[in-house]
């Protein structure tokens, strides 16, 4: 597939994860944000969280759990993606983070929150 139709499946898969979680309280703030250290699906407020969301979907289990996509590089671009974005938004350091992964398995989806801690 070439990337525009990736590019499609991803928004898509990330307006779904978004009125999914916006069923389940959350408040999108930002989709697709973007920076030079990296992107971040959605950004949300949940029960006094500020929330960086990845979406991960797979059509079938054939390839893994979607949520178990998210290693280690990914989780590390995100990060220095969400610093970058509490910087330029003044957001102080005392304000409450985590990040979650909605993962979209066929046509089922669950949120995983706090998927990752990074030191």
């Amino acid at each position: 597939m070439g990337t525009k139709n990736n590019r499609e499946t991803g928004s898509r898969h990330e307006s779904q994860a978004a009125v999914f979680l916006t069923e389940r309280g959350y408040v999108i703030l930002e989709r697709n944000y973007r920076c030079r250290t990296g992107e971040i699906d959605l950004i949300a407020k949940d029960n006094g969280y500020l929330v960086f969301i990845e979406v991960k979907y797979r059509s079938s289990g054939y390839s893994g759990d979607p949520a178990e996509a998210v290693d280690m590089k990914k989780r590390r671009r995100i990060a220095g993606a969400a610093r970058y974005y509490l910087l330029t938004h003044g957001y102080g350091e005392d304000i409450p983070c985590r990040f979650d992964v909605v993962a979209i398995l066929g046509d089922e989806v669950r949120v995983v929150k706090d998927a990752f801690w990074l030191p």
